[in-house]
């Protein structure tokens, strides 16, 4: 463009003296103030509202314009004073929005304050929850004998049945409340049963040194004749040696067995365990096969004052502990065939175990494919992780309801997780334990009375004395029972460990596929085999349990 050009247009623009100048006589536009920045789009330290802070800077401004120096000194003494009211004002509006900001703040931290009370209130809820046993309000134990059922102690006895009770000591419990049943059924004397001294054990405890007598007899008088030895006149007889049939109803033993009963007058059985059908007994005849099992078969003074003691020494301060039944034992994974966990010297070690034991029928076992099944006791690391994952601390006691754990970690992996881990060696002094030493059957029954006593018994194999337990807690008041659904346990497990399930997902799906398995009441299942159905001694309901 032309120099005339610029010469013939207004020129707008000006000069920077000129700005100043025309800016301080105007009380126009705020936000050009500060270089275009505008003071409302700040945020006070205090969160002064927007708006009102806006308005405030607007009137001081204003007022700042107006008392530039004047003739009037009228009017600059009233300036002043209503900028000192205006500042006045404008330091209590600060002051209000600070204390209601404060009190917002307080208010806030009382909310954070209950949010975390509630929180810890919810997961002292969800810990103490565990430990709650099943609603079985309407059920109770039952057993009482009625008095037609008292037995006539003038009658004479139609003879005489010997006992040799087999196996580990919770089979041969369940073995002897089924002979008591069975001399009932034909009104038989029985011999003060013997108990098994060949069994993996090889424990010499006799039926004395671990029941109390007087309590067996005094139990039992109104029900059967018992005697502790043969009467002197039947000393030399002849003894009809007998294998009953398993799992028997009352026909065989009122049949059979009460013709060899009658004509030989001597009947020894030579096995005890299963000879009595789950179902299909008269309630009499359950309920004294209970009051057997639960009452009559008391252990001695010895064996009960270790378990008091043992038992408040876990039970101090009003604590809980859990018993857990961790059958990884060397006799039970060579009968079960299972070496997951285990070396390959290990393995090889309780196979041939198990081939050297004839009566194990199968020899030859696919250990993968049992776990999978859910045949296999829980090692020790999967056993820390389901309680885990089932919510029990980990600083939970737990005492270990078992003998030596199998393989050359032991216990190790578990007290990885779970630290108070006692068993009746730890427990107790090496002179408390001294009288039971080598005696199994007696540490047996003493562990017994721990799992009973327990807040919560898991067992992770159901073998005899998993049932026994677990019936006797139920007769006792449904006391809560755990029982890993194991085959779909492992194989949650294997996601976990494959990276397929996160924790929270993993211990969700245990805990809902284990949400009604804790021994709530439940009548017993039967079937059409008679080894397939529930075992009369692992739930007693019905028979030995009624509903109010």
């Amino acid at each position: 463009m032309s120099s005339s050009g610029k010469k013939g247009k207004k020129d707008n623009t000006l000069p920077i003296s000129s700005r100043k100048k025309n800016f301080a006589h105007s009380t126009g536009s705020l936000p050009e103030i500060g270089g275009g920045r505008s003071i409302c789009h700040r945020h006070h330290r205090w969160q002064v509202p927007i708006d009102g802070c806006c308005v405030i800077y607007k009137r001081t401004i204003s007022l700042l314009i107006y008392i530039k120096p004047r003739k009037n000194k009228i009017n600059c003494i009233l300036t002043v004073f209503m900028l000192i009211m205006v500042v006045v004002m404008f330091m209590k509006y600060l002051h209000m929005i600070r204390f209601n900001n404060e009190a917002r703040t307080q208010n806030d931290h009382i909310l954070i304050r209950r949010q975390i009370l509630s929180q810890t209130n919810s997961e002292y809820s969800q810990v103490s929850s565990i430990w709650e046993n099943p609603i079985s309000d309407k059920h109770h134990g039952c057993i009482e004998r009625l008095p037609s059922e008292t037995r006539n102690r003038s009658a004479p006895t139609n003879g005489y049945v010997l006992v040799q009770a087999n196996g580990g000591l919770n089979q041969m419990k369940m073995g002897i409340s089924d002979m008591v049943a069975v001399a009932k059924l034909m009104d038989a004397t029985l011999v003060l049963p013997t108990l098994d001294h060949k069994s993996f054990w090889t424990d010499p405890s006799d039926f004395k040194d671990i029941f109390d007598i007087k309590q067996f007899k005094t139990t039992l008088q109104d029900d059967i004749d018992i005697v502790e030895s043969l009467p002197s006149h039947l000393a030399g007889s002849e003894i009809q040696q007998k294998d009953p049939i398993s799992w028997s109803k009352p026909s065989y033993y009122q049949g059979e067995i009460f013709s060899l009963l009658k004509q030989h007058k001597l009947v020894n059985f030579l096995h005890t365990d299963s000879r009595l059908a789950n179902n299909g007994i008269p309630d009499s005849i359950q309920k004294l096969r209970c009051r057997t099992m639960y009452e009559a078969l008391k252990c001695t003074n010895k064996i009960n004052e270790l378990a008091r003691k043992l038992i408040n020494r876990l039970k101090q301060n009003n604590d809980h502990y859990l018993a857990l039944h961790l059958r990884f034992e060397k006799d039970i994974l060579a009968f079960t065939g299972c070496t997951h966990g285990l070396s390959q010297q290990e393995s090889d070690e309780i196979k041939s175990l198990r081939y050297s034991v004839k009566h194990w029928k199968v020899k030859k076992i696919k250990s993968a494919l049992k776990r999978q099944q859910g045949n296999c006791p829980l090692t020790p690391r999967e056993s820390a992780i389901f309680l885990q994952a089932m919510g029990f601390p980990l600083s939970t006691k737990i005492y270990i309801v078992a003998g030596d754990i199998y393989g050359e970690h032991g216990l190790g992996e578990f007290k990885e997780k779970y630290k108070n881990v006692y068993t009746h060696s730890t427990l107790a002094t090496e002179d408390e334990l001294k009288p039971f030493k080598g005696l199994q059957n007696q540490l047996a029954a003493l562990d017994y009375a721990l799992a009973l006593a327990s807040d919560v018994f898991v067992y992770t194999y159901d073998g005899n004395m998993a049932k026994a337990i677990r019936g006797h807690r139920m007769f006792k008041g449904f006391k809560k029972t755990i029982y890993p659904h194991k085959r779909k346990f492992v194989k949650m497990l294997d996601e976990l460990d494959k990276g397929r399930l996160s924790w929270d997902e993993f211990s969700l799906q245990v805990k809902k596929v284990h949400a009604n398995r804790t021994s709530r009441p439940r009548r017993r299942v039967g079937g059409v085999k008679p080894k397939r159905e529930e075992n009369f001694y692992a739930n007693p309901y019905p028979g030995c349990i009624c509903e109010k």
